[in-house]
């Protein structure tokens, strides 16, 4: 347990300033977070330090395509969400709290000394909502640059700026979902009131702190599988983020409250791919799926193959690819 950043006094309260739900948490109670608690007027984060799961993974299981391709980061997760999400595959550990879950603690020094040990080149905070871990990715992250490994982000992107500030520097990928693109799909699937803090916080990410930024939507049919939702997340990306930048369209599969759904038909994804062309992105992806080049990272000028994808492998070489070996163009690789 570690006393809390980003909070001030609000009466007999504390009001925490770290996601938009901006709660104000009477004495002894938590946020909509469940891991933020108002002990004697002060903010605490009871989950400093608790890890629920721990793994070694390619960073294209994240998936982050054009960072580091081929490399693999130390995934790191605890508890708790700013969202309730319809479909959450992680929600064992995301609903979960710290009364219920099995956690163990390290410090984040071990946490560096761990990912040397099994060989990865960074860090990537996920499977829960890492926001909410704000203080412990911030000594995590602080200890990761000192020792030459990069940082990941696998977020909802549900944060203030002040937040978002609070990681500016420490933070290498912003790996953002996407899960719609109105507020009434947000409120309706992730129980959140707006979308909005999700795009102004992802473009802030990208423009103000420079990292580098991939997102991700899981198309899901009757829910944002619309092709207004569709090409309206396409055309914000391409706007705001860049043409250049990845968007992954990922197959749905029934689970939790959206168990009676079927899973996203394959034409479907064609088409939220086809959309993104139109819309002016280069890098379109096909996510949870098979599909022949759906994952390769192609040249928008001449249509090279610059990086082969078998699931998560990357073929031998093509890591470290940042242009294109034919043109020479750019393909926004960070390698």
């Amino acid at each position: 347990m570690r006393e809390a950043m980003l909070w001030e006094p609000a009466g007999e309260r504390v009001h925490c300033l770290l996601c938009p739900h901006s709660c104000k948490i009477a004495d002894g109670k938590r946020g909509i977070c469940g891991v933020r608690e108002n002990r004697g007027g002060t903010l605490y984060a009871l989950t400093y330090g608790r890890i629920s799961s721990i793994a070694v993974d390619p960073i294209e299981k994240k998936p982050v395509f054009h960072y580091r391709p081929g490399t693999t980061a130390l995934s790191i997760g605890s508890v708790g969400c700013t969202m309730k999400c319809e479909h959450c595959q992680n929600w064992q550990i995301s609903r979960s709290t710290i009364t219920d879950a099995d956690l163990r603690d390290l410090p984040p020094e071990r946490i560096v000394t761990l990912a040397e040990e099994y060989g990865s080149r960074g860090i990537a905070f996920t499977y829960n909502e890492p926001v909410i871990w704000l203080e412990y990715v911030h000594d995590v992250s602080k200890a990761a640059h000192e020792a030459g490994q990069y940082t990941v982000m696998v977020t909802n992107g549900f944060i203030t700026q002040a937040g978002l500030d609070a990681l500016g520097e420490l933070i290498d990928v912003w790996r953002v979902d996407v899960k719609g693109f109105n507020d009434a799909t947000y409120r309706s699937l992730c129980k959140v009131p707006s979308i909005q803090p999700v795009l102004e916080q992802a473009e802030r990410a990208k423009k103000h702190w420079g990292m580098h930024v991939e997102v991700v939507t899981n198309v899901i049919p009757t829910i944002n599988d619309d092709e207004e939702q569709i090409r309206g997340i396409a055309r914000w990306i391409h706007d705001a983020l860049g043409e250049d930048t990845p968007w992954h369209v990922t197959r749905f599969f029934p689970y939790l409250e959206l168990s009676h759904l079927p899973p996203t038909p394959i034409p479907t994804l064609h088409r939220a791919r086809e959309i993104g062309h139109e819309e002016g992105l280069h890098f379109v992806y096909l996510g949870n799926v098979q599909e022949p080049g759906g994952e390769d990272t192609e040249c928008p000028d001449c249509g090279e193959v610059a990086i082969r994808r078998d699931g998560y492998r990357v073929a031998e070489g093509d890591g470290d690819r940042g242009t294109c070996a034919k043109c020479g163009r750019s393909l926004n690789v960070v390698g």
